[in-house]
């Protein structure tokens, strides 16, 4: 059985701390300032996917990694910012927190890259370790066939 120790001695990640929430029952206006999720993303990360991109709260991997494949000669700290926070969504959308399918993104993160100085303060292995309880818990359903999840840690 897989407990929250291993996760801290095998990813790294803190397990204590705040703790991640992703609940989007009402994620079309963010909490901050009621501003708009998509408007927020622009301002976060300078520029918004194009519409063939984007599919309600998420967004395909293939355009992040298009328009954020390399950073920039001479970036200044800004631009320097918004690749760490894309760099961080893509880790969190498809290391930790992946989906069966591997090719989207959420915009439920932005809240947490949006100030990334506190990152560190948020139990980031307990959320890993109960996305893959709940991943594997579906997994019972004779119909599912792939398995989401920290895979990592099976």
């Amino acid at each position: 059985m897989i407990i929250l120790q291993d996760v801290a001695y095998q990813l790294g990640l803190p397990i204590d701390g705040q703790y991640i929430n992703g609940c989007l029952t009402d994620f079309v206006r963010h909490i901050e300032g009621g501003c708009l999720a998509w408007v927020w993303f622009e301002e976060l990360l300078g520029v918004l996917p194009p519409a063939n991109c984007i599919d309600k709260f998420t967004m395909k991997c293939t355009w992040f990694q298009e328009t954020f494949s390399e950073l920039p000669q001479g970036a200044d700290n800004g631009t320097v910012s918004r690749y760490a926070r894309v760099y961080i969504m893509m880790l969190l959308s498809t290391q930790l927190f992946g989906d069966k399918s591997g090719t989207c993104l959420h915009v439920r993160w932005l809240p947490y890259v949006a100030r990334l100085e506190d990152m560190g303060q948020y139990s980031w292995g307990s959320a890993a370790l109960s996305w893959l309880y709940r991943c594997m818990r579906c997994l019972v359903n004779r119909n599912v066939v792939k398995l989401a999840g920290t895979l990592q840690l099976l």
